[in-house]
């Protein structure tokens, strides 16, 4: 494993806060398999983290002290755990994101990008729901609870699809997705509960939540889409045979890891779901064993 694993801080917590210290430096042009298609498809996920991580952080710190929940102290240690972990998900991702701006792809731009679509979105948003007596804050939240269920899904997928991980024949960037995969869903709990604790399960918060997982998902497509687009006109390579090994191990039925992602994430919609009760403990120890965590 190309990192110094150091557990930093466990705040009393469920799970532990891990810096990982990974050396980009040695990291291939096209590290998953040389497909420039499959790399930029990642690349382009990995531009929208340091900005949508920020973005989570700031979401669950700014309520973390509202009266429903202050004096929660086990939430309030996982909430210290989350921003830990998802700190260092930020750090590895920027430095990940500078290790491919070296090789001539604009990751920089996807980032500023990545951070005008969440503020735009999330100000839009808080127009549109403030007559129902929303809060920029309760927004955010929101938003952030239907994302984290993303995260914490297609992290799952990535640990249970054998296709994809016959691909990232890097072990760097191997071990950093799987690193990020196991924390998304050592903490997939904390901004539901947090959102639950200070909304409750009555309609009304079942409908937000809802809205907000189909905005969000509906604009991570698009603007995912566009970077992979982007990365891959800027490289030369928009063309049908990258597109289509995209295609194959994104959306196909069979090999897919969107398409795979799509049971857990219908999940959210039934009526009192909780993110514990997609049972991925198993799953969880047996990646932490084989990367040594």
């Amino acid at each position: 494993m190309n990192a110094k694993v150091n557990i930093t801080n466990r705040a009393g917590a469920s799970f532990p806060v891990r810096r990982m210290n990974f050396d980009f430096n040695d990291v291939p042009e096209y590290w998953m398999n040389g497909s420039a298609g499959l790399t930029h498809f990642m690349t382009a996920l990995s531009a929208l983290f340091p900005d949508g991580e920020k973005f989570f952080i700031d979401s669950v710190r700014a309520v973390r002290y509202h009266p429903a929940i202050k004096d929660n102290d086990a939430l309030q240690k996982e909430i210290s755990a989350f921003i830990g972990q998802e700190a260092m998900h930020t750090q590895e991702h920027v430095g990940f994101n500078a290790s491919a701006q070296k090789y001539g792809h604009d990751v920089a731009s996807l980032e500023q990008r990545t951070g005008k679509v969440i503020q735009t979105g999330r100000k839009i948003f808080a127009k549109l729901v403030k007559p129902f007596g929303m809060t920029q804050e309760m927004v955010d939240l929101t938003a952030t609870t239907a994302l984290e269920h993303f995260t914490a899904t297609i992290a799952s997928q990535l640990l249970r699809n054998p296709h994809i991980q016959a691909l990232m024949t890097d072990d760097t960037m191997s071990t950093m997705w799987y690193w990020h995969a196991i924390e998304e869903n050592e903490h997939k709990a904390v901004a539901y509960d947090v959102f639950e604790g200070i909304f409750g399960r009555d309609l009304k918060a079942y409908s937000l939540r809802n809205t907000a997982l189909v905005v969000s998902m509906l604009a991570i497509f698009i603007t995912q889409s566009y970077f992979v687009a982007k990365l891959l006109q800027e490289d030369g390579k928009l063309n049908l045979k990258e597109l289509g090994t995209i295609y194959t191990y994104a959306y196909s039925p069979s090999k897919g890891i969107i398409t795979g992602m799509l049971d857990e994430m219908l999940a959210y919609f039934k009526p009192g779901f909780h993110p514990n009760d997609l049972d991925t403990n198993n799953l969880l120890a047996t990646w932490k064993a084989k990367l040594g965590l």
